[in-house]
């Protein structure tokens, strides 16, 4: 093979791995300030039903990165009732980010997927209009094995903001990180807060 041959083989290996890479990429999030807000909106997921006071996945967060981080769950509550109450949360909060993790009673329920799909887009475009940054956090359904319904992975990918399908189905997949079949322990919410944590280091949000 000639130099030019063996050249032009090297450029297009090269490009080959920028494409693959861009493909896995986490989008860019701004990076947050040391006196930044972050809201953690959902339902007993973010309550932290199943562990102790301090023991949320929102409080551990907040010793991880270093920012306040205010829990706003509501255990019970349904991605209809989310959307409902977060325009006042967001006022009263004013958060540069907005972590989200909704819809899972939607699906324990077995209310229409279509509109907790909504319901969640909904959510996710009211804080993007009002300039606050958004994860999303995606919600296994009942089944052997769980998994997140596609829709979160098709929101995340709509508004390119960074999602975390997996750690919700992990911690319920095992016993020794659940207080019961829908709610993880202490050790559970830990996992939840560390993968959060990662994901937002993936996202150029915090070092």
């Amino acid at each position: 093979m000639t130099a030019t041959g063996r050249a032009r083989l090297a450029l297009r290996a090269a490009a080959v791995v920028l494409v693959a890479g861009c493909g896995d990429r986490t989008p860019a999030l701004p990076p947050l300030e040391p006196a930044a807000v972050v809201l953690a909106f959902g339902d007993s997921l973010t309550f932290g039903t199943g562990a102790g006071a301090g023991e949320s996945y929102p409080a551990q967060l907040e010793r991880l990165i270093g920012r306040k981080v205010v829990a706003e769950g509501v255990p019970g509550e349904v991605s209809a009732q989310g959307l409902a109450r977060l325009p006042g949360v967001l006022e009263a909060t004013q958060p540069r980010l907005l972590v989200l993790c909704h819809g899972g009673n939607d699906l324990l329920r077995k209310l229409p997927e279509g509109d907790a799909a909504a319901n969640v887009r909904a959510m996710v475009r009211l804080a993007r209009e009002r300039g606050v940054s958004i994860v999303l956090i995606g919600v296994p359904k009942p089944g052997i094995p769980p998994s997140a319904p596609g829709f979160y992975a098709d929101i995340a990918k709509e508004f390119a903001v960074p999602y975390e399908g997996a750690i919700v189905k992990t911690v319920l997949a095992d016993n020794a990180l659940k207080s019961d079949w829908v709610h993880p322990n202490a050790q559970g919410y830990a996992r939840m807060a560390t993968a959060i944590a990662d994901l937002l280091k993936k996202a150029k949000a915090i070092q």
